[in-house]
């Protein structure tokens, strides 16, 4: 059984990983309205692995003999001005998604939850990849989004994404 605590940051960061879905879908419906199919797509896929991270929490609490209660999900309130703002809120989120995921692992430390701490190994390596994606798309829009031809050659790359289920997540 799980430390009651560290069940509870654990429940709450599955709603979370919910919500980053459902932000990343509205990032996806605000690129579609602008006619850049490509970031709409790679949106929607970051929409399903945040899906699959939180379901593997989900099975982690399970497995551990929580039983799990969804919160309602927050609707995203972000609007954009221009085609950078979501890629800069995108970065942004996953910093805070890091530091989610780092306060879990910190308290589990502090109980020596190893369990816990062996199963957040794989988000806290997943965060550091996820944060990375992020400014390096922030990057390529600031050099290339303003040319036209940069834009579309960017546009086409995001569209090449492919989602992948994780086969490599964390053993439970």
């Amino acid at each position: 059984m799980l430390n009651e605590k560290i069940a509870k940051l654990l429940i709450e960061q599955v709603n979370k990983e919910f919500y980053s879905g459902y932000l990343y879908l509205d990032f996806a419906n605000y690129y579609a309205e602008e006619g850049l199919d490509g970031f709409a797509h790679w949106y929607e896929v970051q929409a399903q692995e945040e899906r699959d991270h939180a379901m593997m929490m989900r099975r982690y609490l399970i497995d551990n003999g929580v039983r799990v209660v969804f919160a309602e999900i927050a609707k995203p309130d972000k609007t954009f001005k221009n085609t950078t703002e979501p890629l800069k809120a995108g970065y942004e989120h996953e910093q805070y998604v890091t530091s989610l995921i780092n306060n879990i692992y910190a308290e589990a430390y502090k109980i020596h939850d190893y369990r816990t701490m062996q199963f957040l190994d794989w988000f806290i390596k997943e965060q550091g990849e996820e944060e990375k994606n992020a400014e390096d798309m922030v990057k390529k829009m600031q050099l290339f989004g303003h040319d036209a031809k940069g834009l579309y050659a960017l546009n086409q790359e995001l569209a090449a994404r492919v989602y992948a289920p994780s086969a490599t997540g964390p053993a439970t």
